[in-house]
């Protein structure tokens, strides 16, 4: 009746609409889960934007076109939600909230879309160009614990872009099967080394609704050069992380948010050999133990 005090009210406080209010309430009625907080969190955040913005029809109608284009976009060879994930910085937030790791340990990141499973195994010292094209870079690494000793028979899965800022997936009819590719093991002492190129940065898929919302906003696409590293051993938690150049001229504007200090390399320039620049890339990767009760693959993404 009017007047009186409903104390299902006092379940929703501060909410930020009516409809909020409403939408909480029939939630609590039904019970807690953790889609019910989701879809309260969501709920939330939707109406405290609307309340501040204060869209128009004609902008909503908008938004919502934006969203369908987006799901045009999506299908089993490219996925614009998570393009779109990527470059609000969702997707590296997961993966930080996700794969936390220690003091002194190499931080993890999002494997991309470029990764392949089946690359071969190689000796070390191998060349993974298999077209030669590009600038020679000589690669030398260690895989180590958080306590310095080296991880022996570590595997180490590599892949990049090529000097044109192409993986070999993306233009396979122009670049050698498993191009840039390769899976090494780390000697006793947890060495292992390769031949390659250097890698050129690259743009993400600007011809898409996210594309041209990044445009209108401002942003770049742009990724800096970098190299893709999996290491799995025995008793350690697997990583999956990037080595970016730090010389890149975008390397403070990535577009997925995937760089960090302790991901950020030389690149170094050496001697002309025969008149073709070369480089070279020094590099230690620090594992960290395996929690109770992970398996052997678990964060293999």
């Amino acid at each position: 009746m009017h007047g009186q005090h409903d104390p299902k009210r006092d379940e929703v406080p501060n909410a930020i609409s009516t409809q909020a209010e409403e939408f909480s309430r029939r939630l609590t009625a039904i019970g807690q889960s953790r889609l019910a907080a989701a879809a309260q969190a969501a709920v939330d955040g939707l109406h405290a934007l609307t309340v501040e913005l204060r869209p128009s029809g004609e902008e909503f109608r908008q938004a919502i076109d934006f969203l369908t284009e987006i799901g045009h976009y999506a299908d089993a060879r490219r996925q614009e939600w998570v393009l779109f994930a990527d470059v609000l910085g969702v997707s590296s937030l997961i993966e930080d909230q996700n794969s936390p790791r220690p003091a002194g340990a190499t931080p993890n990141t999002l494997a991309g879309p470029f990764y392949r499973a089946d690359m071969p195994e190689m000796p070390l010292g191998a060349n993974i160009s298999r077209d030669h094209k590009g600038e020679p870079l000589e690669v030398a690494g260690r895989i180590i614990a958080l306590d310095g000793g080296g991880v022996g028979d570590a595997v180490v899965e590599i892949w990049q872009a090529n000097a044109e800022g192409l993986y070999e997936n993306q233009e396979p009819d122009k670049q050698p099967e498993f191009n840039l590719r390769g899976r090494f093991r780390t000697d006793p002492q947890g060495q292992f080394r390769f031949t390659t190129v250097k890698p050129k940065g690259y743009a993400l898929p600007s011809d898409g609704p996210v594309g041209q919302l990044m445009s209108a906003l401002g942003l770049g696409l742009e990724r800096p050069a970098h190299i893709h590293f999996r290491v799995s051993a025995e008793g350690f938690e697997t990583l999956t992380t990037h080595i970016f150049d730090r010389s890149d001229p975008a390397i403070g504007r990535d577009a997925i948010f995937g760089v960090k200090p302790e991901l950020m390399a030389e690149f170094r320039a050496l001697p002309p050999n025969g008149g073709k620049r070369k480089y070279a890339l020094d590099l230690t990767l620090v594992l960290c133990p395996r929690r109770r009760g992970e398996t052997a693959t678990s964060g293999r993404r």
